[in-house]
């Protein structure tokens, strides 16, 4: 089964309390996203492959750590690029893929759009990005074209969850990690997280 990861860090739950409140402007919305994606970066990343490498200092030579799999960052559009920034901050050389889904509004089911992906994909460990983590079938969808691309090793990174996201996934995608910043209480009858943020894209566009 899946390992489930929510965040305890005193920084990530004052900011995601930010981020839930209804007064927060879109520019402290995506600064907000922005700042909780790159404290959850460091724990996504904390298992990444080393390999040693000799390196020359103005004193002398030693051995060093240099990363051996390379990332491939793949946000769900489009709310997932709010947190893109961010991951490439800590690490730039990762290329970047992009999975455009959408909900049916009376199905609930994702439907595809795009997807576009780094041609050596099975190459990398893949970190998927969206802030929202609610029915899980967005997600479960985008793992699914994904790894049908070639992706052996996935990560999911979700600012806020829901138990049932959580299970949708973990079920589909047993292989697959879930880091999570918060784990909410449950979906509502609409299927948006409770408390939750409301819709993660509309805030952090303006398209309220």
């Amino acid at each position: 089964m899946s390992k489930i990861y929510v965040m305890d860090h005193p920084l990530i739950k004052h900011k995601i309390t930010m981020l839930r409140d209804e007064r927060t402007t879109v520019k402290d919305f995506r600064e907000l996203a922005n700042e909780i994606a790159l404290l959850m970066g460091y724990e996504a990343t904390k298992d990444l492959e080393l390999t040693d490498i000799k390196v020359k200092t103005p004193i002398t030579e030693t051995m060093g750590k240099t990363i051996d799999k390379q990332v491939a960052l793949v946000p769900i559009l489009r709310a997932g690029l709010g947190m893109v920034d961010a991951l490439m901050s800590l690490i730039p050389a990762a290329k970047i893929g992009h999975v455009g889904l959408y909900r049916d509004p009376e199905t609930h089911e994702p439907v595809e759009y795009y997807c576009k992906l780094p041609t050596d994909i099975e190459k990398r460990q893949v970190l998927v990005l969206d802030p929202m983590l609610a029915t899980g079938g967005s997600a479960v969808a985008a793992i699914d074209f994904i790894k049908k691309r070639g992706a052996k090793k996935i990560k999911l990174v979700n600012i806020i969850g829901a138990p049932e996201g959580v299970e949708a996934v973990s079920k589909a995608h047993p292989d697959v990690d879930i880091y999570i910043g918060a784990l909410d209480e449950k979906l509502n009858e609409n299927c948006y997280i409770v408390p939750g943020l409301g819709d993660a894209g509309d805030r952090l566009f303006g398209t309220l």
